[in-house]
């Protein structure tokens, strides 16, 4: 089923439960759809993973990595950085130091400290699979302006912020 199908189908739920308890919220419609398109969106990035055995996780990962000026972080800042797990992080590693995407060690400065630190083989990897990524990438945001994707950039952060706050309050993530 198309997301767009999807879309029409909560579309109507929503209207069916507006009809029993008419004071929910048109944003809990909202919600549902920024999850829809959320899901959407990974599923595309992660079409492009499978052949190379990688999943968004050990990608997102592997790319947080890549980003770091000397290619290094400890298992708990990328469990920050990545919105993974500690559990999650511990798999991640196992698997992309298994494929020598990355090596894991004790740190030079605090024996007891663990950091994780990408390849050579693991850079080349990103630099080979990131630009073919991109073709995609460009079909998601077709038709968007720069004001489109500009106004879409402010919108979402503000609801980080709603969100983050609602943290805050809770003081703990969701």
């Amino acid at each position: 089923m198309s997301l767009n199908d999807q879309i029409k189908m909560l579309d109507q739920g929503i209207a069916g439960v507006r009809k029993i308890i008419p004071d929910m919220p048109a944003d809990a419609g909202l919600c549902r759809v920024l999850l829809l398109i959320s899901e959407t969106m990974q599923s595309e990035f992660e079409h492009k993973l499978r052949p190379h055995k990688l999943n968004d996780s050990e990608f997102r990962t592997l790319i947080t990595l890549f980003s770091r000026p000397d290619g290094t972080s400890t298992p708990g800042e990328l469990c920050v950085f990545t919105s993974l797990g500690v559990t999650n992080m511990t798999r991640i590693a196992d698997a992309l130091v298994k494929r020598g995407l990355i090596t894991r060690g004790a740190s030079a400065e605090d024996r007891r400290r663990v950091v994780m630190q990408i390849t050579s083989a693991g850079r080349r990897f990103v630099q080979k699979m990131l630009p073919t990524m991109f073709p995609r990438l460009k079909i998601i945001f077709d038709g968007f302006t720069d004001a489109d994707r500009r106004n879409l950039n402010r919108l979402l952060r503000k609801l980080a912020n709603n969100l983050s706050q609602l943290e805050h309050e809770a003081g703990d993530p969701p």
